[in-house]
């Protein structure tokens, strides 16, 4: 009945010890799930006090059978510095969630792109940098030239190397990384 009695006890220690073993090392890290982005709107202001252009982009269906919906409330002035700054939104949430400040939190992992048509007199440059010290562009300068017309193309990249090759002054070219949104303007300039 001893042995008995002492080879229940050793059972039940030998299954209470494999039940409380810690797994936690073998648990895989929570995975950032990608926010919705719906929305993509760039405000261009002009450094003189001119008119403020928006440029928008909509796609409140997503991958659904409508079509992105852009537009462009006017034209650009010739020789003219513009102050830029982008925002992106997930408008079927409710309230409309701003996915520009975790764009802006996880810098280091974003990187906007402008890409401007070869037709098109103009520049762009950086005015923001994440903790490393490389570019974002939530915030840009969009120097016009001569009167011209042109696609611009708004990227969001979702983490680019921004060491590779002519990445940090915004060719995407290198970039690699997952593709947010994507968004292409027809610009005028005048």
């Amino acid at each position: 009945m001893k042995k008995l009695k002492f080879l229940s006890m050793f059972l039940f220690t030998g299954a209470l010890i494999t039940s409380c073993s810690s797994d936690d090392d073998a648990l895989p890290e929570p995975v950032n799930e990608e926010e919705l982005i719906t929305t993509l709107m760039v405000t261009l202001t002009p450094d003189d006090g001119g008119e403020t252009v928006l440029l928008s982009y909509r796609d409140l269906d997503g991958d659904g059978p409508n079509p992105p919906v852009t537009d462009i409330s006017g034209n650009l002035s010739a020789n003219t510095m513009y102050s830029g700054n982008v925002k992106v939104l997930n408008e079927l949430e409710t309230p409309v969630e701003d996915i520009t400040e975790e764009v802006e939190e996880e810098g280091d992992e974003h990187q906007f792109f402008y890409t401007l048509g070869s037709s098109l007199d103009a520049t762009v440059s950086y005015n923001d940098v994440d903790e490393d010290g490389m570019p974002v562009g939530i915030e840009f300068d969009l120097e016009t030239g001569d009167a011209s017309t042109g696609n611009l193309t708004v990227t969001l990249r979702h983490e680019p190397n921004k060491t590779a090759t002519g990445v940090s002054e915004g060719n995407i070219a290198n970039a690699g990384g997952d593709t947010d949104v994507e968004a292409t303007f027809n610009i005028e300039i005048e």
